[in-house]
């Protein structure tokens, strides 16, 4: 592989840095669960449906023990408790909770405690094995119908309809998709309960739901088994429910997953102690379901100039790494974000944008990375933005990139329509296919342009995590070095959701899912 000369010591220098500054703020959440982390642990335990006005059970239930002084010390042992009393499963306590007929009560034993967390872990054993059972489908489906080579195309769709997104995915998958991505609609991230069933009436994209999910995942693996390739599935778990719609991915056996671990503080101003907790245990369980995820720093260059602020995608992405490390994630499952943005009318672009893709490869070389094509500078010209989308084609295939988001020319101008997708189909694989080998063919010229480009990215991203390290994530936040958005440590939506653990806190997932569970 065609490699450019980078300094390995300023490259570790800036990881450990990372690891640092991630640790830190681990220790600092610690201490907290929330009600979306308690509400996906019910989950886990099987608890689904709504209440006669259409309110989830998870909230009813969750609700009900904070109400009751119960939530700090877990919610599994308390309806594992409740469970056992009266010989019920978890759905039937939370309907009854919700129907008003149970009240939950604290088990006040030592002896009988010590009984209970192992009841709790025997109950929480059920889902961990069904979520396995899906990882190992998935594996036996990958090696039946086989997958294809990378770049793969990440291409989505969003109706608001689930039952069209299945007809317009289905279409995708004929035109040579290999990752369909069902966009949420728009402020389902602000929403504090995850809604239920199939829906149809969402707006700028789709419901997630459990339903919804179910119905997309049967259609691609029928559409895969047609064309003879796996086809993977990709909804967003960020936002105020991260954690519960992870734990709804890895039930229906979703493949990625949009999860950052600041997108929802800077870009959602959802509060971030909030969004540092649930990006944990969501991440668990993403790496436990063996999903991939996606993170969100190509968002920064929508709002952040793409050469000036290069350093600080890299510096998010080390920082990144360094979460999914702490959840357990692998490198193969961190599809880290970048983009193709620098303006099209600067003078060498293209160069600068090989030098930020070759640089985020060789500094993750086993991550799954995601590579989002141009659209701040989509202008509405479809000829020149059809241009643009086939240099980052070359850029993503010269330097390697895995998940490859599909760039359409009507950017800026509407919803694709299925001809758009398909013309933009064949220029990827167009460019891929005759340009497959190029990377093992060229060389990067010593000490040139490109190369001096990426040290020097690379310079910055070291002074970026060492200032970060000094004053600690939560502070450089505060002062817009991410997307040129500044949030603050008690602002944002979602604060009154953390919840202090007592001393005698349990929860079995992270001891399943992630041995110790830290």
């Amino acid at each position: 592989m065609t490699r450019l000369h980078l300094d390995q010591e300023q490259i570790d220098r800036a990881r450990d840095s990372a690891r640092r500054i991630a640790r830190r703020v681990f220790e600092q959440t610690k201490p907290f669960t929330t009600t979306t982390v308690e509400r996906a642990t019910v989950r886990l335990l099987g608890v689904d449906g709504v209440d006669e006005n259409m309110v989830p059970l998870p909230n009813r239930l969750v609700s009900h023990l904070q109400e009751h002084d119960l939530l700090q010390h877990g919610a599994a042992t308390s309806v594992v408790g409740a469970m056992i009393e009266r010989g019920w499963t978890a759905q039937q306590v939370a309907e009854a909770v919700a129907a008003g007929t149970l009240t939950i009560g604290r088990c006040q034993d030592e002896q009988d405690e010590a009984a209970l967390r192992a009841a709790t872990t025997a109950e929480a054993r059920k889902m961990c094995d069904h979520i396995a059972r899906q990882r190992a489908h998935r594996d036996r489906e990958i090696e039946s119908v086989g997958e294809s080579r990378r770049p793969w195309l990440y291409l989505i769709v969003a109706t608001g309809n689930i039952h069209e997104d299945v007809l317009q995915a289905r279409a995708a998958v004929e035109q040579g998709a290999d990752i369909i991505a069902v966009i949420r609609s728009t402020g389902q991230s602000l929403l504090d309960y995850v809604p239920y069933g199939a829906t149809s009436e969402g707006f700028g994209g789709t419901y997630a739901t459990q339903e919804n999910f179910r119905l997309m995942r049967s259609a691609l693996d029928e559409a895969g088994a047609s064309v003879g390739r796996y086809i993977r599935l990709t909804n967003y778990c960020s936002g105020l429910c991260m954690p519960e719609i992870a734990v709804m991915g890895a039930i229906e056996r979703l493949d990625m997953m949009l999860n950052d671990s600041m997108y929802g503080i800077i870009f959602r101003d959802i509060n971030m102690q909030r969004t540092f907790i649930d990006q944990f245990f969501s991440r668990m369980v993403n790496a436990y379901a063996g999903i991939i995820i996606n993170t969100g720093e190509d968002n920064y260059l929508t709002t952040a100039d793409a050469r000036e602020a290069a350093h600080t995608v890299l510096a998010s992405q080390l920082i990144n790494e360094q979460f999914a490390c702490l959840s357990g994630l692998k490198p193969e499952q961190m599809g880290l974000g970048h983009a193709f943005e620098i303006d099209p009318g600067m003078e060498n672009g293209f160069l600068w944008e090989i030098a930020h893709a070759q640089l985020v490869r060789q500094v993750f070389p086993d991550a799954s990375l995601k590579y989002m094509p141009p659209t701040k500078h989509m202008t509405g010209n479809i000829f020149r933005g059809h241009v643009q989308d086939a240099l980052f084609n070359v850029v993503s295939t010269v330097t390697q990139q895995d998940i490859h988001l599909l760039g359409m020319m009507t950017e800026a101008i509407h919803t694709p329509f299925i001809q758009d997708r398909f013309l933009a189909i064949q220029n990827a694989r167009y460019v891929f296919n005759s340009m497959r080998d190029l990377h093992a063919e060229i060389e990067f010229k010593r000490g040139g342009q490109i190369e001096r480009r990426a040290q020097a990215v690379l310079t910055e991203t070291e002074q970026l995590l060492a200032q970060i390290e000094g004053i600690g994530l939560p502070a450089a936040i505060g002062k817009g070095i991410f997307a040129d958005i500044s949030r603050q440590p008690d602002g944002g939506k979602g604060l009154d959701g953390v919840i202090a653990k007592s001393g005698d806190y349990f929860n079995p997932f992270p001891h399943l899912m992630f041995e110790g569970g830290h």
